[in-house]
C-alpha cells in the first residue's frame, strides 16, 4: 500500500535543505517518528488493537541533494509482542523548490499489510487510515521544525 502527504513551507529551498539535514543529524526525525507512531497507536487501541507493538527502530539515509530536489530515505519498524503483525514502512522525505522563498516538503512511502487477505481487509478498514494519519502527523512535526513554527 502506498501512503504519502505534502506540506508547503515558507522557507527557501537551500535553507530547508540545511534544516532537514540538521534535523536528521540531531535525531529529531527519529523522535518525531516515534511521536507520530505512538500517537496513532492510541487510535488502534480504541478499535481493539491495544498494546501490540511499539516503534523501536527508525533508520535514516543521509540527505542527498541536487539543485532541484533533496531527499532522504527513512524506514520505520515495529517490534514487541505483536511486531510481526505490523508492516515496516519504507519512505522518502523530499524537498523541492516551490518558488521564491518556498519549498515543498513531501513524504511518500509504501508498506505491505501482514496476514495476507485478512491483513488486506484490516488495512482497508482500519490500518490504512491510521498509516495516513501517522504520515500526516509526522510531516506536520517536520514542517514545524524546518519552518521554526509550533506544530499545529
Amino acid at each position: 500500500m502506498f501512503v504519502g502527504d505534502e506540506v508547503l513551507l515558507e522557507v527557501a529551498f537551500p535553507e530547508a535543505c540545511k534544516r532537514l539535514a540538521q534535523l536528521a543529524d540531531d535525531g529529531v526525525l527519529v523522535s518525531a517518528s516515534e511521536g507520530a507512531y505512538s500517537h496513532e497507536a492510541v487510535h488502534l487501541a480504541r478499535v481493539g488493537i491495544p498494546g501490540l507493538s511499539k516503534l523501536v527502530r527508525v533508520q535514516l539515509r543521509e540527505l542527498a541533494r541536487t539543485d532541484t530536489s533533496a531527499g532522504l530515505a527513512i524506514r520505520w519498524e515495529a517490534t514487541g509482542p505483536g511486531g510481526r503483525l505490523f508492516p515496516a514502512l519504507d519512505a522518502d522525505i523530499r524537498l523541492a523548490p516551490a518558488g521564491d522563498g518556498a519549498t515543498l516538503l513531501a513524504m511518500t512511502g509504501s508498506y505491505r499489510p501482514p496476514l495476507g487477505a485478512v491483513g488486506d481487509a484490516l488495512d482497508r478498514g482500519i490500518l490504512h487510515p491510521v498509516a495516513a494519519a501517522t504520515i500526516r502527523n509526522f510531516l506536520a512535526e517536520v514542517a514545524a521544525q524546518i519552518s521554526g513554527q509550533p506544530a499545529s
